[in-house]
C-alpha cells in the first residue's frame, strides 16, 4: 500500500462518544420536525435521533471495562494542523504550526456526534437547545456543572468569544463552518445564543453547534494564534501529561473531569494514559510495534502487512492482528494536479496522467492483491455513481449542463483496466493523443507546449514507500516524453507546501462525514476555497457547475434527496478528474498487542480505539506487557 497517512475531515469537532448494539427507533426529532422554542435534548438533519431524552449510555458503550492501563499507539488518522511525524506547538485550533494528534481531546463543545448515528447531535456541554421557528436562532442552556481543567465554570461568555475568535482566527476547517453564524450573544451566564445568516442549510447549522470552546480568560494577555506549549485548557477529559517534542505526547485521562458521571461519558475513554509516538520513518514505527514499545497499529502499508506480520510475537499469539470492518463513510484517497500551474488545467492531460498509473500491474506486483481501484471520491458509500443518469439525476443535471462536460450525461466515468504488463500499450497511445489534443507535441524526447516550453511534473512525497509503489507511473509518464520526478521531503516540509498550495502532484487521503455538508465539501471541491490557505482544495479546481451543486446539497431536505445530490456530484467529479481516484481498502488492517479488551462490535460511523479499547491486566500479564 502507498496511502499517504489519514487525516479524517470530521462534521463535529467534539467529543468522540462510543459503543456496540442498536436500539428501538426512538420519537423522531430531526431539525425540520423539532417543536420550536422548546428545550431539546437532541437535534438531528434528516431522520430519527436513535437516543432518548434520559437515555443513560450509547450503545457501543462497555460499561463493566476496566478503568486505567495505557495505550499506546502511532495514530491512523489527524485533524486541523496536526501532524503524525512531529509537533512544534500544542494550539491545534490555527492553521500555523504542527500539532500533536489527539489534542482535540482536551476540548468539548455545545453538542456532540456519536459513531452509531450520521447526523445526530446531543447536548454536552448544553443540556439542552431551542430553535426558532425559521431556524435560524439556536438557544443553548449550559450545564451548571461544566468546568474548564482550571476550574473556572464554562459560561455563556466563553462560548461567544471561542465562537467570535474562531471564524475570525481558527483553522479553515473550523472557520468555514462558521461563515454563515452572524452573532453569538450570551444572553446571561448559562444561556447564549448562536444566530445564523438565514443562507445556512441544515447540515450546515448542526455542523457549527460542535465548536471547541475555551476559556476567554487564558487569552485576556496573549493573541489566540500564539503557538508553543502552553496548552489552552479546555473542558474534556483529557490532559497533557508527559511530552518530548517531536518524539512523544501522552494525554492523561482528568481525576477532576466535570462529565466523567454524565450519560455521554459512560463506558467510554477508558485507559488512564494514552500516548502517541512519532516516527520519521515507517519501518521505525513498525520495528517499534515489534518490540512492544508501541502497542496499537494500524497498518498502511500492503508490503509490510503481507511480509512483515510474521515476527515471534505474531507466532506465538502474543500480537493479533485482523482485518476490522470500515466506516460507513466516504472513502477518499485521490491524487492531486494542481491546476494552479498552467500545465494542469486541461482535464484532457489529467486523464493522460491518470492512464499513465497501471493499477492491475501494482496491485499484482506491489501491493500483493489487496487493494482495489477506487472509481470516486465516495468510495465505499451510497453517494457512488453507477451508469447512466437516473431520470430523477437528469432532472438536477439538465438545468446545468452549459456549465458541465458534456460526458457527464452519458455513461459515468470508469477507470481504465491495463493489460497488468506495467506498460499497457494501449492505454499509453490513448494518454499521448490526449495530451496532443491539449496542446502538447514532442520535441526529441521531450514534450512541449506551443511556446516550446517542456512539460514538467515533481510528484511530492512525504513517505518514500509512495515512491516504491508509483515509480512505474513516473516511467511511463518519462516515456510520454514529461519530465516527471519525485521527491521526499520531511513532514515539517510537506505540511507546509501543502497548506500553500506549493507542488504540482501530491497522494491525500481523507475520511469524509457521512452526512456531507455545503461547507465541508466546498473546503474540497469549490471555487471560494481555491486559494484559501490551509483548505483541501489542493487541485485548485474552481467550476460553476460544480458550486451550484453544492449549494443544492446544502439544501437537500431529505437523506434520499442528499444521496441523489451526492450521486450527480460525483458524476460531475469523475468526468472532470480533479481529483483522480487511487486506492482503497474495505477495512482497518490493525495489530496489537494482547492486553486489550474490545467491544464485540464496532459502531459504523467512527473507529477510535483509544476510546473504545481497554486495558486487561491478566492479559498483559500473560504477554509480558504488564
Amino acid at each position: 500500500m502507498t496511502e499517504s497517512f489519514v487525516r479524517i475531515s470530521r462534521r463535529h469537532f467534539g467529543k468522540l462518544a462510543l459503543g456496540a448494539a442498536a436500539t428501538a427507533a426512538l420519537p423522531r426529532l430531526s431539525l425540520a420536525d423539532n417543536p420550536v422554542d422548546t428545550p431539546l435534548h437532541g437535534i438531528s438533519a434528516f431522520g430519527d435521533l436513535k437516543y432518548p431524552a434520559g437515555y443513560t449510555q450509547f450503545d457501543y458503550a462497555s460499561l463493566d471495562a476496566p478503568k486505567g492501563g495505557r495505550f499506546t499507539f502511532t495514530v491512523p488518522s489527524w485533524y486541523f494542523n496536526q501532524a503524525p511525524d512531529t509537533f512544534d506547538t500544542f494550539n491545534t485550533l490555527i492553521l500555523q504550526g504542527n500539532a500533536p494528534p489527539r489534542m482535540e481531546m482536551l476540548y468539548e463543545g455545545l453538542m456532540l456526534s456519536t459513531l452509531d448515528e450520521p447526523d445526530a447531535l446531543y447536548g454536552l456541554l448544553a443540556e439542552s437547545v431551542s430553535v426558532s421557528p425559521d431556524a435560524n436562532r439556536f438557544t443553548f442552556k449550559l450545564r451548571p456543572q461544566a468546568r474548564f481543567s482550571t476550574g473556572a465554570p464554562v459560561t455563556a461568555a466563553d462560548v461567544a468569544f471561542s465562537y467570535r475568535t474562531l471564524k475570525a482566527e481558527g483553522h479553515p476547517s473550523l472557520a468555514i463552518q462558521l461563515a454563515e453564524v452572524t452573532a453569538v450573544v450570551a444572553d446571561d451566564e448559562r444561556t447564549v445564543r448562536i444566530v445564523f445568516s438565514g443562507r445556512q442549510t441544515v447540515p450546515t447549522a448542526l455542523a457549527a453547534l460542535s465548536m471547541p470552546i475555551v476559556p476567554e480568560a487564558f487569552f485576556a494577555n496573549r493573541p489566540f494564534a500564539q503557538g508553543g506549549f502552553d496548552a489552552i485548557p479546555g473542558s474534556g477529559a483529557w490532559g497533557v501529561g508527559r511530552y518530548a517534542a517531536g518524539r512523544y505526547i501522552e494525554y492523561e485521562k482528568r481525576a477532576d473531569y466535570w462529565g466523567r458521571d454524565m450519560p455521554f461519558a459512560q463506558g467510554l475513554g477508558h485507559f488512564q494514559t494514552i500516548r502517541v509516538e512519532f516516527f520519521r520513518d515507517r519501518q521505525a514505527a513498525l520495528e517499534a510495534f515489534k518490540k512492544g514499545d508501541v502497542t496499537f497499529r494500524e497498518e498502511f502499508t500492503t508490503r509490510a502487512w503481507a511480509s512483515e506480520y510474521n515476527f515471534p510475537a505474531i507466532q506465538d499469539g502474543r500480537v493479533k492482528r485482523d482485518t476490522i470492518p470500515g466506516e460507513r463513510w466516504p472513502n477518499f484517497q485521490c491524487w492531486a494536479l494542481n491546476q494552479r500551474r498552467a500545465q494542469f488545467a486541461d482535464a484532457r492531460v489529467r486523464r493522460a496522467i491518470n492512464l499513465c498509473f497501471d493499477f492491475e500491474w501494482t496491485n499484482a506486483n506491489l501491493l500483493f492483491g489487496l487493494r482495489e481501484h477506487s472509481r470516486s471520491p465516495f468510495e465505499l458509500s451510497d453517494y457512488v455513481a453507477t451508469g447512466a443518469p437516473t431520470p430523477e439525476e437528469l432532472a438536477v443535471l439538465e438545468p446545468l449542463r452549459a456549465d458541465l462536460p458534456p460526458e457527464v450525461f452519458g455513461e459515468v466515468w470508469t477507470q481504465p483496466v491495463s493489460d497488468g504488463s506495467g506498460r499497457d500499450r494501449k492505454l499509453l497511445r490513448e494518454a499521448s493523443e490526449l495530451l496532443a489534443v491539449a496542446g502538447w507535441t514532442r520535441k526529441g524526447s521531450a514534450l512541449v507546449n506551443g511556446k516550446g516550453e517542456p512539460f514538467r511534473l515533481e510528484y511530492l512525497l512525504n513517505d518514500p514507500e509512495q515512491g516504491r509503489v508509483y515509480g512505474k507511473m513516473i516511467e511511463n509518464m518519462k516515456l510520454l516524453g514529461i519530465d516527471a520526478t519525485m521527491r521526499v521531503v520531511d513532514a515539517a516540509q510537506y505540511q507546509d507546501r501543502q497548506s500553500r498550495f506549493d507542488f504540482d502532484m501530491i497522494l491525500c487521503r481523507f475520511g469524509l462525514n457521512g452526512t456531507p455538508t455545503r461547507e465541508s465539501l466546498s473546503l474540497f471541491f469549490g471555487s471560494a476555497s481555491r486559494d484559501r490557505n490551509g483548505s483541501y482544495n489542493y487541485p485548485g479546481m474552481a467550476d460553476a457547475g460544480v458550486d451550484k451543486l453544492l449549494q443544492r446539497i446544502g439544501e437537500a431536505k431529505s437523506r434520499d434527496e442528499l444521496t441523489l445530490l451526492m450521486r450527480v456530484l460525483d458524476r460531475v467529479l469523475r468526468w472532470r478528474l480533479d481529483w483522480i481516484p487511487n486506492l482503497h481498502a474495505e477495512g482497518h488492517t490493525c495489530a496489537w498487542w494482547d492486553m486489550f479488551g474490545y467491544p464485540a462490535s464496532k459502531p459504523e460511523y467512527g473507529f477510535p480505539v483509544e476510546q473504545l479499547w481497554w486495558y486487561d491486566e491478566a492479559k498483559a500479564k500473560a504477554v509480558g506487557r504488564a
